[in-house]
């Protein structure tokens, strides 16, 4: 993970060619250590002769890049309404789990798939789709976090000494309940990045001259008789990225929470 995250922030200082050259006197080139290959490049060559290892730490880039912002953004949407749920309650409260239980029921990725067919695709409507996965579970947890942390004797006594309801959730409540909701992120996590991956790999979300992992497992997908590395090594990526995501946020889990520590 930390390793994607390096990637992420330095890809374009680390990778050894432009990720879009195109070189045709080397056409799949295997990678190391198969017979015909050469470290110059490592990992092989596409049908056009990219250096795959460029490509995969650009596409690693972008696939991250935008897993973690479709995350952020459906994690404050989702949280920011569960407090308004649990604060106002009443038609507030119906309208917003109402909406929930819409998300909740309704398949999200076909959905997505007919909003990228019939709009058509750029980057703020990606975005906004990602950003809509997933939500609603921070709502939910959310709204039931602040019900049962404003009956508790830290909320009590601050709303007792004339604080604000928005002091009291802020600053007191949404410290004391983060626990849960960033364990929550790191689930989540994993599955933006299958859902962006998906998407790419239909065609419906990164398309050329940019990368992503998903796009490039696509275009890998044709060629896997004879040029197997370029739709295996990608899935290897999203596959350790997702992996080790999930492993790391039933690590926090556990050290979040005292009670399961055995």
């Amino acid at each position: 993970m930390a390793l994607m995250l390096f990637v992420a922030a330095f890809a374009q200082l680390v990778q050894p060619y432009a990720f879009d050259h195109v070189d045709l006197m080397n056409r799949m080139t295997p990678p190391v250590p198969l017979s015909g290959a050469t470290w110059t490049h490592p990992l092989g060559t596409d049908t056009l002769g990219r250096d795959l290892l460029s490509r995969l730490l650009v596409a690693a880039q972008t696939s991250m890049l935008l897993s973690i912002l479709g995350t952020v953004l459906g994690a404050v949407m989702g949280i920011a309404l569960g407090f308004v749920a649990a604060h106002k309650g009443g038609l507030w409260d119906e309208v917003i789990m109402g909406l929930v239980d819409f998300q909740a029921a309704m398949p999200w990725f076909i959905i997505a798939l007919a909003i990228l067919a019939f709009m058509g695709n750029s980057m703020v409507i990606f975005i906004g789709i990602m950003a809509l996965y997933g939500w609603e579970t921070y709502a939910r947890i959310t709204r039931g976090l602040v019900l049962s942390a404003r009956e508790q004797g830290y909320a009590l006594a601050v709303r007792g000494l004339g604080g604000k309801p928005s002091r009291v959730y802020v600053h007191h409540i949404l410290p004391n309940i983060a626990g849960p909701l960033i364990v929550q992120l790191t689930i989540n996590f994993p599955s933006t990045i299958l859902f962006e991956t998906s998407l790419s790999f239909l065609g419906l979300g990164i398309r050329p001259p940019m990368t992503s992992l998903g796009q490039m497992l696509g275009d890998g997908r044709d060629y896997l008789i004879n040029a197997w590395w370029l739709a295996v090594i990608p899935g290897m990526v999203i596959f350790l990225t997702t992996l080790s995501m999930s492993v790391l946020g039933d690590w926090l889990r556990i050290k979040l929470d005292p009670s399961l520590e055995t």
